[in-house]
């Protein structure tokens, strides 16, 4: 379909979805679709959701209010894992044209065009059930940073008791190595330095799509297959690996990145816990004492690595002793800035029925002692690193005359605004931290260009 419409995005959630919404968003322009702006008014808006947090759901229905107030005769249509949560919820949404869920999303030009042609006789809701969502849809984000996001795993097997994401995406299914490799050298093409992996559960990466007889498909390869073949066949010099389980960051995957020149010091594990208690009761899949080997075996490895941690505060059954229990576990441990969640019930989860709730306000209280301990474990790391020589690849944005960009090992930087230094590697000295970041001499021109 040949087309003047215009169209806009809108992301909420996390890396996985940037990238999906970014792969779209390309496909509409290979259309003929005019990609726009969301605040510049387009004829067809697009909000691909999270559901993570209640405050998610809220969000969408602001972005529809917002969307019809930039353009008021505009389509809207929403997907993503709210969408396939709650279909008809979003369904009754003043405004909302279409809702799609976890398998339409990947097929919604042909609804768009559908839409624009045949007006009022397109289903509204097209949600299918979630054990049908067994394809692995590939993207990858590009125009909004320096760095991309490259999907290479969707879904989740896993069963743990406070999340839906296994509802919103299904199960656990990946990309072959072949096309990851494939995509990788596309991205490179395009001039990018940097590419995140990224997945729902991405060291389950290797999962087949094809299902026989209703048995799971036997694994096709595993992560650190992927992460090996990426490091031999690539010459974009730079990958961060996003956030994986602590039971699938194994040793062989740290002693891999220790040795890479291309894969940089840099983990997210998700904890959610100190309490091997609390563990149990969300069905995670290791103890605190896990979670501590891989700590310190990645520092051991790599003295100067960033490792970031996810926590869950208000669980139900999260006495005052088991919170303290984990904020004492995160301050003995030598890691360097805390992603800090509040629980918050979510329906068809089994801890939205597990007795002992957390009073709201109690909940916020101790997200706030975790941010303050967040702070200052990234203060800490920041300073454990001023006067040393770093790579930092370098954003093009001009920020009152500044610019920034991060270390190999994920210090955030600044320096004085330089276009020629736009999405450059750049050999720096770090001199001192300033708020949230940490001000640094340049000290050559770019070091690489293709690694």
């Amino acid at each position: 379909m040949s087309t003047q419409a215009s169209i806009a995005f809108h992301t909420l959630g996390c890396k996985l979805n940037f990238s999906e919404t970014s792969g779209i968003s390309q496909k509409f322009m290979k259309a003929g679709y005019e990609v726009v702006d969301f605040e510049t008014g387009a004829d067809i808006y697009v909000i691909n959701t999270c559901s993570v947090t209640d405050f998610a759901d809220r969000k969408c229905r602001n972005i529809v209010r917002k969307a019809h107030r930039f353009s008021p005769s505009a389509k809207v249509i929403v997907m993503g894992c709210y969408a396939q949560l709650k279909p008809q919820e979003i369904s009754d949404i003043e405004g909302v044209d279409m809702v799609l869920g976890a398998e339409a999303k990947f097929n919604i030009l042909a609804h768009v065009n559908d839409l624009l042609m045949y007006p009022g006789q397109e289903e509204k809701v097209l949600v299918g059930d979630i054990n049908d969502a067994n394809t692995f849809e590939s993207s990858y984000s590009y125009g909004q940073r320096t760095r991309t996001f490259l999907k290479v795993q969707d879904g989740c097997d896993y069963k743990c008791t406070f999340c839906t994401i296994p509802q919103a995406r299904g199960k656990s299914r990946s990309d072959t190595i072949d096309n990851v490799l494939k995509n990788i050298n596309e991205i490179e093409a395009l001039g990018i330095k940097e590419i995140v992996l990224t997945g729902v559960n991405i060291g389950d990466f290797g999962n087949g799509t094809e299902v026989i007889e209703g048995l799971k498909p036997k694994k096709e390869a595993l992560f650190i297959d992927l992460v090996k073949a990426i490091d031999s066949h690539s010459r974009v010099p730079r990958f961060r690996i996003s956030s994986i389980e602590p039971n699938l960051c194994t040793n062989e995957i740290i002693d891999f990145v220790a040795a890479s020149k291309r894969f940089m010091p840099h983990f997210h594990m998700p904890l959610q816990s100190g309490s091997n208690e609390l563990l149990k009761n969300m069905r995670r899949r290791y103890k605190r004492e896990l979670y501590r080997s891989r700590v310190e075996h990645i520092k051991t490895r790599m003295p100067h690595a960033c490792i970031g941690v996810d926590v869950i505060v208000g669980f139900p059954g999260e006495t005052d002793e088991l919170f303290l229990e984990t904020y004492q576990f995160l301050s003995s441990l030598d890691i360097s800035y805390l992603h800090v969640f509040t629980y918050s019930e979510r329906a068809n989860t089994l801890a939205a029925s597990m007795q002992n709730a957390i009073p709201v306000n109690t909940r916020r209280k101790r997200n706030e002692m975790l941010r303050l301990l967040s702070k200052e474990k990234k203060q800490t790391f920041y300073k454990q690193h001023l006067g040393h020589r770093f790579s930092a690849l370098f954003e093009a944005e001009d920020k009152e005359g500044y610019m920034y960009g991060f270390t190999e090992n994920y210090i955030k930087v600044r320096t004085t605004y330089d276009p020629t230094k736009a999405n450059q590697i750049v050999a720096v000295k770090t001199l001192l931290v300033n708020g949230d970041c940490v001000e640094v001499a340049i000290l050559t021109k770019a070091l690489m260009s293709d690694g």
